[in-house]
């Protein structure tokens, strides 16, 4: 590579973090429906769970099967902003909207409810597609330099990290602040607040990136074609396998812990441990901060299992940002794919320990979300990373470029895994008899809860490191494909 070529490659800071918002954007809707979908139909729009799920599936797999549509198109656009930028700025406002409209509980009647949500649900699933695969293609035309990916793709999920902790943390106090009894209030004006701050940060990352690495002049490919040199990657096949898997897990445990700490978790264990540590005379604090302020509508709920759950989901963002620091110059030495595949075990063996506590354990499962999360974390970035790789595998094979097409395996397989993993929520509650109107839930749903968290969310992550045996992407195959295909994009521009 030449040194032109090279300076040409690297990004500055305020591109990087332009990029980065627009995943923060993204994940401000994509975090809460991981998180809180099921929640949301079965203890706020009242659906009950088996349906629920049946509306989760459906419309996770038609969002899902979008996406190779999507791809295709994105990269038979052309204009003057290049391929991908131009759907970040079209579907900036119709992203809100549609998830306002997801989130928003119109009193239709039992089967009007259904219809609803299962419509808006799907609409959002489509627009979400419509924006985030050029957005993640975009990451792959922005420089042609994995390393440069690398240090792109930890900003990216450090940005994403910060919009998990937001969810995570504190979109269930803030429901409650916001829509104090009436949950279906809190949901409409937190999700009116982040359509707007969505939107703005989409028009932050169109007006701050641009295309660098774009296809031959002479390439000519039909659709026939693109999807034949797909379906010959084995790489990408097996990310596909892999995101879907990864993403099955991480619907399925974050959409369960809610549940876990409402349910399973001991009340007064959990409240004595916050107060122990420290955590409710901070609360206090905070609150009596805020009143002073004259925010008096703005306390903390007095609630164990909120304040419970969103301090665990704190202390495993934190680390999971801790990981993130570790991820690219791992990566650099060891490769992305030895790298990801060690961390992504470690990580589960410490899912898989939350199994072994029983409901009055509270510091044990703090400290296995810990470690699970610092494990976890150095995989977040590589994820992506690799698809980026794989669409440069593909032109070194076959000297033909299709990223957007490439890039609709991740998100195909994160939709079919949010589609599955959610279903899975709804479909284990219903199996194990959760009832939104009952206090307390029998024993046998408290321990299905259990299992769904630990055992149940463990197995596909452990799937997805057996995977990782056939992808053919290691170090030095990196090195070797950046390297010749920097010649190539060198001769053609002599």
């Amino acid at each position: 590579m030449s040194n032109l070529e090279h300076a040409s490659s690297r990004l500055g800071v305020m591109e990087k973090l332009g990029y980065s918002l627009g995943d923060l954007a993204a994940n401000l809707i994509f975090q809460t429906l991981l998180t809180f979908i099921a929640f949301f139909y079965t203890d706020v729009y009242q659906i009950p769970p088996g349906t629920a799920a049946s509306i989760i599936f459906v419309g996770g797999i038609v969002g899902a099967c979008f996406n190779p549509l999507m791809g295709l198109l994105a990269d038979r656009t052309s204009t003057r902003w290049g391929k991908f930028r131009p759907w970040i700025l079209w579907t900036s406002i119709p992203f809100g909207l549609t998830a306002l409209l997801a989130f928003s509980t119109p009193d239709l009647g039992e089967n009007g409810k259904t219809v609803y949500a299962l419509l808006t649900y799907i609409m959002l699933m489509l627009v979400y597609s419509a924006n985030n695969l050029p957005y993640s293609a975009l990451s792959g035309v922005l420089t042609g330099s994995m390393a440069e990916r690398n240090s792109l793709s930890a900003y990216r999920f450090t940005a994403v990290m910060v919009a998990q902790f937001i969810i995570q943390v504190l979109l269930l106090p803030l429901v409650l602040i916001l829509g104090g009894d009436d949950k279906a209030l809190g949901f409409k004006n937190i999700m009116t607040v982040f359509a707007l701050v969505g939107t703005v940060f989409f028009l932050i990352t169109f007006f701050t990136t641009r295309e660098r690495i774009v296809p031959a002049p002479s390439q000519r490919s039909s659709i026939r074609q693109d999807i034949a040199d797909l379906l010959g990657n084995r790489p990408w096949v097996i990310m596909l396998v892999l995101t879907i898997l990864v993403f099955v897990t991480l619907a399925l445990k974050g959409g369960m812990y809610v549940f876990y700490f409402k349910t399973y978790l001991n009340e007064a264990q959990l409240a004595a441990f916050l107060r122990e540590i420290g955590f409710v005379a901070f609360i206090d604090g905070l609150n009596g901060l805020l009143a002073r302020l004259g925010m008096t509508a703005f306390h903390w709920p007095q609630d164990p299992a909120t304040s419970g759950f969103s301090l665990f989901n704190a202390v495993g963002i934190i680390m999971m940002i801790v990981g993130i620091g570790f991820s690219k110059p791992l990566a650099d030495r060891f490769g992305k794919r030895d790298v990801y595949g060690a961390a992504l075990l470690v990580s589960t063996l410490f899912m898989l320990g939350l199994y072994l506590f029983a409901p009055t354990s509270i510091l044990p499962v703090f400290v296995c979300q810990l470690l699970h999360g610092f494990f976890y974390g150095i995989t977040i970035p590589l994820l992506w990373a690799m698809i980026a790789d794989v669409a440069d595998y593909s032109e070194w094979k076959n000297n033909r470029r299709a990223t957007a097409l490439l890039f609709s395996a991740m998100i195909f397989g994160l939709k079919a895994g949010l589609g599955i993993g959610g279903a899975l929520v709804a479909a284990l509650l219903s199996a194990y008899g959760y009832d939104a109107a009952l206090p307390v839930q029998s024993p046998q749903t408290a321990n299905g809860i259990l299992l769904s968290v630990s055992v149940w969310a463990s197995i596909p992550f452990l799937a997805g490191v057996a995977c990782l045996m056939w992808y053919d992407i290691r170090k030095t195959t990196e090195l070797q494909i950046e390297r010749e295909l920097g010649e190539r994009r060198a001769a053609v521009q002599h």
